[in-house]
C-alpha cells in the first residue's frame, strides 16, 4: 500500500485536512520534523550504492580530514 505526505501550510489547514480525513474513514498520523528528516534519510539510504567497499584506513582518514 502506498502512502500520502501532505505538508499543510498552517495550522488550521492541518486541522481541516485530518478531520477530512477522518471523515472518510482514513487513519492519519503527525509526523514530527525529526521524523520526516528520518524517512527522507531512509529512502536515500535505500538507493545508495552497497556493491563498494570502502578500507577502515580510508573511513579513518576522511573523518580525521
Amino acid at each position: 500500500m502506498k502512502s500520502l505526505i501532505i505538508s499543510p501550510k498552517s495550522k488550521e489547514e492541518l486541522k481541516f485536512v485530518e478531520a477530512l480525513l477522518n471523515k472518510l474513514g482514513v487513519a492519519t498520523k503527525a509526523l514530527t520534523e525529526e521524523e520526516i528528516e528520518d524517512a527522507g534519510l531512509s529512502l536515500l539510504m535505500k538507493d545508495v550504492d552497497r556493491t563498494k567497499k570502502v578500507s577502515k584506513e580510508v573511513i579513518m582518514k576522511k573523518l580525521k580530514a
